[in-house]
């Protein structure tokens, strides 16, 4: 999971168009989660851009060291830079990529907003302990998931284990984007699993009622994991995103 030196791990940007995308790779994954997607949407015209978050593609002790602000700063420097290249502009993320394009939709004036898989809510106990928690388990070990087997495997690169302090830092990116949610009102297009075990299925409608866009729309998918972006329904992504943002 974790050769970030692969050509489909590197951040990506695909100039060419008056559209353009911002793509948000989620807490400890890379820029092979959205490559797929970025590939897609840039062969319909749309211009896409896929960035790296710090602490991300090196090791779980280099993610240790980024900081809720260094996400904030990171995703507002792209999507600044993006918003004055491009007629249009769009912010899509997953998972914690997803709660970044939503805060940074709530920032700066976007004309779409997608957040994929975005947790408003989680169904992992221990995250507000993670504080707590830290000193005495440093490392938290993901479990083996057989859903993962259905993923597209040349494409899942991330961390398989994580500090536990790094929890704080998404803790905080939940909270502050849940807390805005208002601010929002360019078109929203939620999307998320049915069989996502990660997210609550709550945090769909959280968002949809969150918001104060006049134009909301929500795909559910059905059988695709946490990391759908690169499972085979991703395409059903691409396409109700393409059609969304035209």
């Amino acid at each position: 999971m974790d050769d970030f030196s692969l050509p489909q791990a590197q951040p990506f940007d695909f100039p060419e168009g008056k559209h353009g995308v911002l793509l948000i790779h989620g807490f400890t994954g890379s820029p092979a989660h959205m490559r797929l997607l970025g590939d897609d949407l840039h062969s319909r015209g749309f211009a896409v851009r896929g960035i790296l978050l710090p602490g991300h593609g090196k090791t779980p002790a280099d993610m240790g060291k980024a900081t809720w602000q260094d996400y904030f700063r990171c995703v507002r420097e792209q999507a600044l830079d993006m918003r004055g290249k491009y007629k249009t502009f769009t912010v899509a993320g997953l998972s914690m990529g997803g709660c970044l394009a939503l805060w940074a939709a709530e920032q700066i004036e976007a004309d779409f907003c997608v957040p994929i898989a975005a947790p408003m809510k989680t169904t992992a106990r221990f995250r507000a302990l993670a504080p707590v928690l830290s000193p005495v388990y440093p490392m938290v070990h993901k479990r083996a998931d057989g859903a993962r087997d259905t993923l597209i495997a040349d494409y899942d690169i991330g961390y398989d284990s994580y500090p536990t302090v790094s929890v704080h830092a998404l803790n905080v990116v939940i909270s502050r984007t849940r807390r805005d949610l208002n601010l929002i009102r360019c078109p929203v297009l939620v999307i998320q699993s049915r069989n996502d075990k990660t997210v609550s299925p709550e945090s769909p409608g959280i968002i949809l009622s969150g918001v104060c866009s006049k134009r909301k729309d929500q795909l559910w998918l059905i059988d695709a994991p946490h990391v759908c972006t690169i499972s085979p329904e991703y395409p059903k992504i691409t396409e109700k995103m393409a059609e969304f943002l035209r």
